[in-house]
């Protein structure tokens, strides 16, 4: 998990240190030209003293404020404030009533307006170096009053979340248009997916390998061989507890034994093209769909540093979907 610091500032009443530069010239010499009383919400100072200088070389003025003030009506130290208390779970409306405690009234689109401020301060400052292996993955979280999709990629070495996507991880082109600028500015090589059909479409057409979560991979085929149990005739079931074994164990050269299921399962659809599969059908089906993809299962045995399943990413959306509960739903995109 990644940690943001944010440092609450100190206010100070007065400035007592005179300006260096103009902010319009490169003037380096002042006159004071007058003071006057700032009213300032935080809660150790209600009011500051600002000075006005004015230039010897520009002749312009402009004003000289206390460490931790701006031109704001808030304190730098307020607004950290209101940003680490959202940070901790609590929504806009509830940090305005603790802040009210301290004696600083704030509207909610207020606080609101600074945490969106110091989350673009902390986007510019954080400077992201190569990321060989990325985790990509989808969710749909409650926001705007509905379930969104949305598509969170993350550093693989970290686990820091690098970029989050408004958009279905269903659709090839999407997901490609995603990562396309990811993996060009990020010079990422590896993927760490489910087994989506896009995510397979956009690692080829993007030269990228992809690695398939092994959890993903186990629930998805167990779910499967259970129920061609049910239906599949005796002389069939000793198959499913060895594509069960092999897809456990992973052998290199398991993709050849997956073929030689594939074709000794006899398969006749002449004549009942619009019928549903039969249990045999489906059955070979997946042992050759297992053979197809064989590669993808196994990155993490020749490439180091890709993991074998995409639980970083998986515990990524775990917060995002923890936050959206606090707050009853992101207001946003």
């Amino acid at each position: 998990m990644s940690i943001v610091l944010l440092q609450v500032p100190e206010v100070k009443a007065c400035q007592t240190i005179r300006p260096k530069s103009c902010p319009y010239c490169p003037g380096e010499t002042f006159q004071r030209w007058g003071a006057s009383i700032k009213k300032v919400r935080d809660p150790q100072l209600r009011e500051v003293r600002v000075y006005r200088y004015r230039c010897c070389r520009c002749h312009r003025t402009f004003r000289h404020y206390p460490q931790g003030v701006s031109r704001a009506s808030q304190s730098m130290r307020m607004v950290k404030l209101a940003a680490i208390c959202w940070a901790l779970g609590m929504s806009c409306r509830n940090v305005g009533r603790l802040l009210a405690v301290l004696g600083v009234q704030l509207a909610h689109m207020s606080i609101w307006r600074d945490v969106q401020m110091q989350a673009e301060c902390v986007r510019r400052a954080k400077q992201w170096g190569k990321v060989r292996v990325l985790g990509v993955d989808g969710a749909y979280v409650l926001g705007k009053g509905d379930k969104q999709p949305v598509l969170v990629a993350v550093d693989m070495g970290s686990g820091e979340p690098v970029a989050l996507g408004y958009l279905n991880e269903k659709d090839p082109a999407a997901v490609q248009k995603f990562l396309e600028p990811l993996v060009q500015r990020l010079g990422v090589s590896v993927i760490v997916t489910d087994d989506l059909f896009s995510y397979k479409v956009a690692a080829g057409r993007l030269g990228l390998e992809q690695q398939v979560c092994q959890f993903h991979l186990r629930r998805w085929v167990g779910k499967a061989l259970r129920d061609l149990r049910v239906a599949l005739p005796e002389e069939w079931q000793s198959l499913l507890d060895e594509i069960k074994q092999l897809v456990q164990d992973l052998p290199v050269e398991g993709d050849k034994r997956l073929m030689q299921i594939y074709r000794q399962i006899p398969v006749n659809r002449k004549g009942r093209s619009e019928q549903p599969l039969t249990a045999l059908e489906q059955l070979r089906l997946l042992a050759g769909r297992l053979s197809d993809d064989w590669s993808k299962y196994r990155v993490f045995d020749w490439q180091p540093a890709v993991p074998w399943t995409n639980n970083l990413t998986e515990q990524t959306i775990g917060r995002m979907k923890m936050r959206a509960r606090t707050i009853r739903g992101y207001k946003s995109e």
